[in-house]
């Protein structure tokens, strides 16, 4: 991209911006196709499309209309392929230390199931059986563990180690059920899957043939088996036995082997293909090597035939299809680099052509247009950059041993080649005008060469530290900016090369290109505290303000230009499987090419700019910053309740876990007598008190941090929880039953759909899940494994099977549960930041919706794993917090509540409009039979009709509105409402001031439940005669509880924290103690101050009053101890 006005200086307003880009790419076309170190990974669908895979992108080609679509699930590269009988369903294995199996639908595009846990390094190879409903999979392990799946369910259903060298192939076999046939180095094994076992009987080879390796299999009938041999035989195996071989079928490795009804296709090394009958009888020999386009030294690794049509991959990245009528013409469907790194890539300055220069040792020059190869020359060495000159007359490529070499574009024939160097080049460039090159060296030099006098070399820069890496002209052609590995920008005048420092000069340049990775314009794309070698390249369109790049992590990423900010905000785009080595604008800025480095792949994108039209396409993951920083300038302010929500840490100093283990170390430290207490101490008492204690009544609901953790059950009790208790509460005769499993704070609760079942997540290094019956509060299960801090969300699906849960570890961990058995069915990383709820679709039973700090997924849970997608926001709405999730009934809206107390409607994953529901934010959403409820910290409840377009009617929450009997005291009117359950045509309502509220839709409000709110509880005093008590917490409340009614009597808002409290001894004065050191004492009726002092500055701890009289108030802070009389 070129611009008239670029500057450095420039467009301060765009600089500091951190948002991100409106313009998107979309994956067009891929060149290549991964035929080194793989096999069998080429096959036709039952549209006769093609699929095969590079990098880490599973390719359907429709050959017809030169179309691609491109399956982009996997996060690494992709090294093995299967395809379902069905010819529909095709399975991909990558690499990777966990690495994941993915089952697609080659139409649709969508994943259907994944598969991950088994394996580990990369799954070398896959096969479906023959009816299809299971998937054998190899790892690279070092014992090469064979799994079968099941894989719908993404269940492993047996596995069993391979052998202790490496498997080529792995096929079921047609020879009885359960029946298995895996070969490799030096070995075959006939494997029988008996229930979750698989036992294996080693091949015998006998006198029929030599031990050898065994690259390929298929099957005859009658219990035959056939394989292809590393020396070019072809074996024949019956049962497990060496029969007989096929001698000098190929003269070099069989590769490949692929049979149907007709007979065999074997391809080897030797470049030929040959056809065999059912009996594995020669029908014919094809020899690429000698047909027309063939060379000498092509290899097969690939073969599929299907009628009169078959077709071949090559190890070099090229896919043949032979027409058995007319074998002599073989039709070249698509080409790509072999194996070797790729780095250099030049965009034509006039055309929709560019070039590429490989490690291969090739120069190709391909259309754009029609994404295709249009010529290619062999180089003498291996190559690492290209440029071509203005005109594009001159294409300069830049070589390995330091030298490079000048071409005539359009016959790619040599002008000169010039060699003043002695390492590689990693780059070059014209200079806008067409008079010089210049040439970036691995010796830290860049030469200029004019190139009026037959590129003789007329300057020199030098001051670089380290090898040039990145270059760039001005405009009007007169500097130079480079790069080198040590992170320096340096700019030079041209043509000589003098460096230039004065800093008004350098803003006053207007460059022509930016394909650097310094400097002040570029400083966002790196993130905080990065290495800066791990950006390999950019390039800007200067009029739409993007600037592309490609990484070490395998992703391309568009950001604003320029952006001056650390970690500014981006789009992504995942397929690369290795590092993107390269990134170049087409001269029209419409399209976007990348190159992978050790994928050798090149892709093409369509850089959509702003306002072009969005169709829902492939491979585009928008990651409006999943790993960016939070303050962005895009979103509005953060509401202070959903701030300090964030905030909340639920590390322990100390867990629950590690009591046993202190207790053991005491214990060891007293006997060594280490802990200088005397013995006497130590003694043990012998026995327990004989007396023994049983909990009533718990005050209290945790409202602060939770939310959607109110629910009716079958019997209509009320469940909730607060502290580490669960609670089921009967309003009838207000009496609670106890679930005490839990050893720490419960974050969490759902209700199963049958209402007598909870489950709760609570705080812990290893935190649980417990699942238990809310009519005799007893344990049904426990899920524990692999969630660290504490369990922050949990709901169950619609059928009630399963049971999803999100962790509160750095990941915000998804994970689905089979609670029945305790087995994890799959688990994700769910979002950077914390997540708030997680929803079951109650229509679509494989559907969930996560929302929290600034997000909402949308995820399918598919076999073994789990995906998700960004909600696409469009115009009809901006990204912000959300709070909770409902769904309409029929599952096809989703209703997600925000913090700017806008309720957003999804259809599918895209926005179709927003709401203004409350005044602040919404914390609560639920269906109801005819349209939804909402709550806000606004403190009104809202019915909403079914479109969610109309509120029927609200509910405030105040004083006034409550019953009269029993007597009820709300700490404030219109409290922050956190939780809403419906039931029993009643709306049952928590709120953030832990009180949980009764709504009659048509009569008054019942006050259930209420305790103290955040922040600690330290002061507890017994009234001396009757059944009461007083409390003081953090809250800033002094509240008086009746023990026998367990309700609250009367409530005093404080000014300050307070954690100590005492009863005069005739209980009708209280004293409250302050944290800031002064004191009151109040009269214990009507709470109000007889009098206050403050002599100290540290908190006051504990006080009494002395016994009879009450002469003497006893108050101990902090610091020391004092007495005052009281009168």
């Amino acid at each position: 991209g070129t611009s008239d006005d670029h500057t450095t200086g420039g467009k301060t307003e765009a600089m500091t911006d951190k948002t991100v880009p409106t313009c998107q790419l979309r994956l067009e076309w891929v060149y290549g196709y991964r035929g080194h170190q793989c096999r069998n990974n080429l096959v036709y669908t039952a549209t006769n499309e093609i699929v095969y895979f590079v990098a880490g992108v599973g390719v359907v080609y429709n050959t017809r209309d030169h179309l691609q679509r491109f399956y982009l699930g996997h996060n690494d590269d992709i090294i093995s392929l299967a395809l379902h009988p069905d010819r529909r369903l095709v399975a991909t294995g990558q690499v990777g230390k966990d690495p994941i199996v993915c089952v697609w639908d080659s139409v649709s595009m969508a994943a259907v199931s994944l598969l991950q846990g088994r394996h580990e390094r990369g799954i070398a190879c896959l096969s479906f059986s023959t009816d299809g409903q299971k998937l054998v999979s190899v790892g690279l392990d070092d014992h090469h563990t064979i799994a079968v799946w099941d894989w719908k369910k993404g269940r492993v259903l047996a596995s069993a180690a391979g052998h202790s060298d490496r498997v080529f192939d792995v096929q079921f076999s047609p020879h009885g059920d359960g029946a298995l046939v895996s070969c490799g180095v030096k070995h075959i094994k006939f494997w029988t899957m008996r229930g979750n076992s698989l036992d294996s009987k080693r091949g015998v080879f006998g006198k029929a043939g030599e031990i050898q390796t065994l690259l390929c299999l298929a099957f005859g009938s009658d219990g035959i088996t056939y394989t292809g041999t590393l020396s070019g035989d072809v074996y024949r195996w019956q049962g497990a036995s060496l029969v007989a071989a096929v001698q000098g079928a190929h003269a070099g490795p069989i590769f490949t082997l692929n049979s149907n009804e007709e007979g065999y296709a074997t391809g080897s090394r030797d470049g030929s293909v040959r056809l065999w009958d059912t009996d594995f009888k020669p029908i014919i020999k094809l020899d690429l090597t000698t047909m027309t386009g063939g060379y000498k030294g092509l290899c097969v690794r690939s073969i599929s035939w299907r009628g009169e049509h078959i077709l071949v991959g090559t190890k070099d990245s090229d896919i043949y299809e032979l027409s058995v009528r007319d074998r002599d013409k073989p039709r070249l469907l698509m080409q790509g680099h072999a194996e070797g790194e790729l780095w250099g890539l030049a965009t034509h300055p006039r055309q929709p052509v560019f070039a590429t220069a490989s490690d291969d040792q090739t120069l190709r020059i391909w259309s754009m247009k029609d994404r295709a190869l249009l010529a290619r020359k062999e180089l003498d060495q291996k190559a690492r950059s290209a440029s071509f000159s203005p005109d594009g007359i001159h294409l300069a490529v830049g070589l390995m041993d330091g030298s490079f070499t000048v071409l005539r574009t359009k016959d790619l024939t040599e002008i000169t080649h010039i060699k003043d160097r002695k390492e590689v080049l990693h780059e070059m460039k014209y200079s806008p005008d067409g008079a010089y090159l210049a040439v970036g060296s691995n010796d830290n030099f860049v030469d200029i060469y004019s190139v009026a006098q037959r590129y003789k070399r007329v300057g020199q820069c030098s001051g670089s530290s380290s090898f040039i890496t990145h270059l760039d002209f001005s405009q009007d052609s007169k500097y130079l900016q480079t790069n080198s590995g040590a992170a320096e920008r340096l700019i030079y005048k041209m043509p000589a090369g003098k460096r230039i420092t004065n800093r008004d000069e350098v803003k006053a340049i207007h460059w022509a290109s930016w394909t650097c990775v310094l400097g002040l314009e570029v400083n966002g794309i790196w993130e905080k505290y990065t290495d800066t070698n791990d950006i390999n390249a950019t390039d800007v369109v200067f009029d739409q303000e993007t600037i592309a790049t490609g990484d070490d992590f395998g992703l391309v990423k568009l950001f604003r230009f320029p952006c001056v900010k650390k970690g500014a905000r981006f789009r992504k785009y995942v397929g690369h499987s290795a590092h993107v080595t390269n990134v170049r604008f087409s001269h029209d800025n419409n399209r976007l090419l990348s190159t992978g480095g050790a994928d050798h792949a090149v892709f093409q994108w369509r850089f959509l700019p702003e306002g072009s039209p969005t169709e829902d396409g492939q491979g585009v993951e928008d990651s409006a910053n999943e790993e960016s920083d939070s303050d962005l300038s895009d979103v509005p302010e953060v509401d202070s309740d959903v701030e300090q929500e964030q905030q909340i840490k639920y590390d322990r100093p100390v867990y629950k876990e590690d009591l046993a283990m202190l207790k053991a170390k005491l214990n060891h430290a007293e006997k060594d007598g280490s802990s200088g207490v005397a013995s006497k101490q130590t003694d043990k008492r012998q026995k327990a008190p004989t007396g023994s204690l049983q909990l009533e009544f718990v005050h209290g609901y945790r409202g602060y941090d939770c939310r959607s953790n109110l629910f009716y059950t079958s019997t209509g009790d009320i469940v909730y929880h607060v502290a580490a208790v669960g609670i089921v509460y009967t309003k009838t005769s207000h009496r609670q039953k106890h679930y005490l499993g839990h050893t720490d704070d419960i974050l969490c609760l759902a209700l199963h759909p049958t209402r007598d079942l909870a489950a709760t997540g609570q705080v812990g290094r290893d935190a649980t899940v417990h699942l238990w019956d809310a009519e005799n509060v007893q344990t049904v299960s426990i899920l524990k494994g692999g969630i660290s801090r504490g369990v922050c969300a949990v709901d169950f699906s619609s059928d009630g099977r399963r049971l999803a849960s999100v962790g509160l570890d750095d990941n915000h961990t998804v994970v689905i549960w089979d609670w029945k058995k305790g087995d994890k069915l799959a688990t994700a990383r769910g979002h950077q930041d914390k997540v708030f709820v997680i929803r079951w679709n109650p229509q679509v039973s494989d559907q969930l919706v996560t929302v929290g700090m600034k997000h909402i997924k949308f995820w399918t849970q598919t076999g073994g794993g789990i995906t998700s997608k960004r909600g696409t926001f469009g115009d009809a709405g901006k990204l912000d917090t959300m709070m909770a999730v409902a769904f309409s009934h029929d599952g096809q809206l989703t209703l997600s509540a925000a913090a700017n107390g806008l309720v957003y409607v999804w259809n599918g994953t895209n926005l179709s409009g927003t709401v203004k529901a409350h005044i602040g934010p919404v914390f609560a959403i639920q269906t109801v039979e005819k349209g939804y409820v909402t709550g806000g910290k606004d403190g009104i409840v809202s019915l909403w009709d079914e479109s969610f377009k109309q509120c029927l009617k609200s509910f405030k929450i105040q004083r006034t509105a409550l019953a009269i009997d029993p007597p009820a005291l709300l700490y404030e009117d219109s409290p922050p409402i956190r939780s809403i359950a419906l039931g029993h045509g009643q709306i049952l309502v928590g709120t953030k001031n832990g009180e949980i509220i009764e709504i009659n839709k048509t009569g008054p409000m019942t006050l259930l439940c209420q305790g103290h709110m955040q922040g600690e509880v330290w002061g507890l005093a017994m009234h001396p005669t009757e059944m009461i008590c007083g409390t003081v917490s953090d809250d800033l409340t002094c509240r008086i509880w009746d023990l026998s009614a367990h309700r609250m009597r009367s409530i005093r808002k404080l000014q300050k924290p307070s954690r100590c409290i005492a009863y005069s001894p005739d209980g009708r004065a209280l004293a409250v103690g302050f944290n800031n050191g002064s004191f009151s004492v109040v009269d214990s009726a009507t709470l109000e101050d007889i009098v206050s002092f403050h002599h100290r500055k540290e908190e006051i701890s504990d006080m009494k009053f002395s016994p009879e009289s009450g002469k003497y108030l006893a108050v101990a802070s902090h610091i020391t101890l004092w007495t005052s009389t009281m009168s």
